[in-house]
């Protein structure tokens, strides 16, 4: 009796798609169960309090049963920063990993205090396994950190291939992108694609890491004092190019920035960032150090408000300040989203006297490291998929890179631009949409796993934008009166000019309530919702705006 052929496989993600970030790609059949990545997304400004943003993982709870191994395919926040979130929600037996990514993971579990014990195998671009049904192997590809690469899945009913980050930079600072072994996983066949869409707006092709050099050198050749560079703590391509300008100029490094300074130490560890000793100073010793000969090499490219360099530019640095002729050097483009926190520290860094180098025509001080339109193109063209997804983008990003497929001759049908939690089927060498899973996001507040609701956050907003206004009650609940007249208090909401209309509010509050008690015994809650509805509808009249109204009711309790 010949063997039942395997289920279908499902193909989805979990986050990545219609952002830049938390990127966590599930592919899954009716036994088994496996991850491709597992990211953080960082928060905008209009998530205030928030410290990460990661995918709903209830879907991976409800089928814990199934999972069976999470794969990493590079280093970076976006794609491993999660892991310590994920591993709190389910339980996953083994971590397969690249040696960077490995050690970048273990530092980030202990620095979170994670207790559960984590099977980490490190993968090399040679070795294979074999869970279950899927058989998974790899390729290398070029990115802005070592270790980087592409997976590819067999499954009995077809071949599953992601490329990861990547972009084809032919004299890249560290191992080639491996086209021949792509180019053979093509001619063997390809049933669905998935490819990096992070630059499928950008014409051309990705300048080569090498094109950075020349700018930097110049840079440290003409800076008249202190140079601060800043960049991703994750680009360990441009950080050892810093080193080598710095060695080279006779300068001295200072680490500051906690991400960078963990990033550091790991890779020069692993061989993969090298400085001699005598070039690096602690921060503590910076004092020593001749302003034309040091160098600080700092996080905060981004804008973000508790980074090294925020920090140094509003003065809240325990240890460095700006200094007049100082050159600051941003050696990042703006993530989407990003563009007016970056604004707001360059224009605080020169007004304290520093001079601002960001990314320009007369600066080529950052290369990105993710593929344009020409070098997807050579991709698509390598594998010749006979579907296609593409992931790791916002919306327009994964529409363009579609087109693009299909400039090249694919079908339009055969093209996939899905959002998170949107499946996709394979079934012996078919691809066609499934059903939509849960794939929210949660926001992560401190150290709750269990993340924030999205009112919590919609209470938030309101906070910072409207304010909130208390109401105070004290009344006899038992004879359905007031004890004394309400009494209104704001945080946030109220102008000088405006004061006038509170006394007016006070007063509506209890003419209000007053009518409401003279119909018979009414519950705390009516009491709440005719003081929420008559504050909120006088408020909104004098000024338009909505603050938050917060009932607060002290009941007289009998025989007291």
């Amino acid at each position: 009796m010949a063997a039942l052929m395997p289920s279908p496989v499902s193909v989805y993600a979990l986050g990545g798609l219609g952002e830049v970030g938390k990127n966590t790609y599930v592919i899954e059949n009716d036994k088994s169960l496996i991850l491709i990545d597992a990211g953080v997304r960082f928060p905008e400004e209009d998530l205030p309090g928030v410290d990460y943003v990661i995918p709903d993982y209830s879907y991976l709870r409800n089928n814990r049963g199934k999972i069976k191994a999470l794969f990493i395919t590079h280093g970076h926040e976006d794609h491993i920063g999660g892991i310590p979130f994920l591993i709190q929600n389910v339980f996953i037996p083994v971590i397969y990993a690249p040696k960077l990514a490995a050690a970048l993971i273990r530092h980030k579990l202990k620095d979170m205090r994670i207790k559960e014990p984590v099977k980490i195998v490190e993968y090399e671009e040679n070795d294979e396994y074999y869970v279950d049904d899927f058989h998974v192997s790899f390729f290398h590809v070029t990115h802005s950190i070592p270790d980087s690469f592409g997976i590819c899945i067999d499954t009995p009913h077809g071949r599953i291939m992601t490329t990861g980050d990547f972009k084809i930079d032919l004299t890249p600072i560290g191992p080639d992108i491996n086209l021949g072994r792509i180019a053979r996983l093509g001619n063997e066949g390809v049933d669905l694609f998935l490819s990096d869409s992070t630059n499928a707006e950008v014409p051309g092709y990705t300048p080569s890491e090498r094109a950075v050099i020349s700018a930097i050198n110049d840079i440290f050749a003409n800076a008249p004092a202190r140079l601060i560079v800043s960049t991703f703590s994750s680009n360990i391509s441009r950080i050892q190019q810093i080193v080598e300008a710095s060695v080279r100029y006779n300068k001295k490094v200072v680490i500051v920035g906690r991400s960078m300074n963990n990033v550091v130490n790991t890779s020069r560890e692993l061989g993969y960032i090298k400085i001699p000793d005598a070039n690096l100073v602690d921060v503590d010793d910076i004092k020593k150090l001749k302003p034309e000969e040091t160098v600080i090499l700092c996080t905060g490219s981004q804008g973000e408000p508790m980074a090294a360099l925020s920090r140094i530019a509003n003065g809240d640095h325990k240890t460095i300040k700006i200094i007049p002729g100082d050159t600051v050097v941003f050696s990042s483009s703006p993530i989407p989203g990003n563009g007016q926190s970056i604004d707001k520290v360059v224009n605080q860094l020169t007004r304290e006297g520093a001079t601002v180098l960001t990314k320009s025509i007369l600066y080529n001080i950052h290369s990105s490291g993710h593929p344009s339109q020409q070098e997807l193109k050579i991709m698509l063209k390598l594998v010749r998929p006979r579907f296609f997804m593409p992931i790791h983008g916002e919306y327009r990003m994964l529409k363009i890179h579609a087109e693009i497929a299909q400039e090249l001759g694919m079908a339009e049908d055969h093209t996939f631009v899905c959002g998170n939690g949107d499946s996709l089927v394979l079934d012996n060498h078919a691809v066609k949409r499934g059903i939509t899973l849960p794939a929210d996001d949660i926001y992560i507040d401190g150290n709750d796993i269990n993340g924030l609701s999205n009112a919590v956050i919609h209470d938030r907003k309101i906070l910072s934008e409207d304010g909130m206004v208390s109401v105070l009650l004290v009344l006899d609940s038992k004879n359905n009166k007031l004890l004394a007249p309400a009494k209104i208090y704001t945080r946030g909401f109220i102008k000088w000019g405006f004061s006038h209309i509170i006394p007016h509010a006070e007063k509506r509050t209890n003419e209000a309530l007053e009518t409401l008690f003279a119909s018979g015994h009414v519950t705390f809650g009516e009491i709440k919702n005719v003081v929420r509805s008559t504050v909120k509808r006088y408020l909104f009249t004098k000024t338009g705006r909505s603050p938050m109204i917060i009932p607060v009711i002290m009941n007289k309790v009998e025989g007291k």
